[in-house]
């Protein structure tokens, strides 16, 4: 594995190269451009908030401010739409590259590094439209604001995994692109993203908690919501799910790397 992410390294600006021309691309034809990056992020948030703004604020304890809501929307939106987006585009990494696989000698991974970092750009634009409307609200949640750094980190970090894990397995077994899109669906509504876990009934909170993604967003809503901390503790299920994670993710590639390019 060493050797794979040396041989990433080498590589570095080959991925930079192609990170740059995806993203041209991508919008190249487009009348709008990259203004697409942000266009249906806030259009969600803009429906959730006009639909249940009025119901929804009335029950985040503590929430100050009339853009209490819209906050608590975007700080769990915006992630998802990241995590979101890096597991939708694991499933055909390898395979819609196929031809280039076969025809040129480069790491597997730097598909999955290209994939990555072009999430991570379209994330970054629109988080830092989110930063300037949280300032220009008056609701900017000060030093509290660099716990999103461990927070993203472990988000990509269970992220990157599962594109490994679900690249090679779909590779070999090609359902998993649908049930890739449907998990999604569910782990959005399985996760506290549109709404607080106090929402729930007690009896029924802690079930909540079961799934590991449910601390790191509740973890971003604590920051930019109350500006507070989140609860490190919490975040030890997803660290030990990001682990397990790896493990798989090394020990596929490892095994079934080179009988990829045969099966593609």
């Amino acid at each position: 594995m060493r050797n794979s992410i040396n041989r990433l390294w080498a590589y570095r600006g080959f991925i930079w190269q192609s990170v740059k021309r995806e993203f041209t691309l991508r919008y190249h034809d487009s009348i709008l451009g990259a203004v697409w990056i942000i266009v249906n992020p806030l259009a969600m948030i803009l429906i959730y908030t006009v639909i249940f703004a009025k119901v929804m604020q009335a029950r985040l304890p503590n929430a100050q401010g009339s853009f209490a809501y819209s906050i608590f929307l975007m700080s769990g939106i915006l992630p998802w739409g990241l995590f979101s987006d890096l597991i939708s585009r694991a499933p055909s990494l390898f395979i819609e590259h196929a031809s280039l696989l076969k025809k040129i000698q480069f790491p597997k991974l730097a598909l999955v590094a290209i994939a990555l970092l072009n999430s991570l750009v379209n994330f970054a634009v629109i988080f830092a439209l989110f930063m300037i409307f949280l300032v220009l609200c008056g609701q900017f949640p000060g030093w509290s604001i660099l716990a999103v750094i461990p927070l993203l980190l472990l988000q990509l970090w269970i992220g990157a995994a599962l594109m490994v894990i679900l690249a090679i397995l779909n590779v070999f077994f090609r359902d998993m692109g649908q049930l890739t899109n449907l998990s999604l669906q569910f782990g959005f509504w399985l996760t506290p993203i549109v709404y607080s876990a106090s929402m729930i009934p007690v009896a029924y909170r802690d079930y909540v908690f079961l799934n590991p993604l449910s601390a790191i967003f509740d973890g971003y809503h604590q920051i930019f919501v109350y500006g507070l901390l989140p609860n490190w503790s919490g975040l030890i299920p997803a660290g030990v799910l990001a682990a397990v994670l790896s493990l798989i993710a090394v020990h596929l590639y490892t095994q079934r790397s080179a009988e990829m390019v045969d099966e593609l």
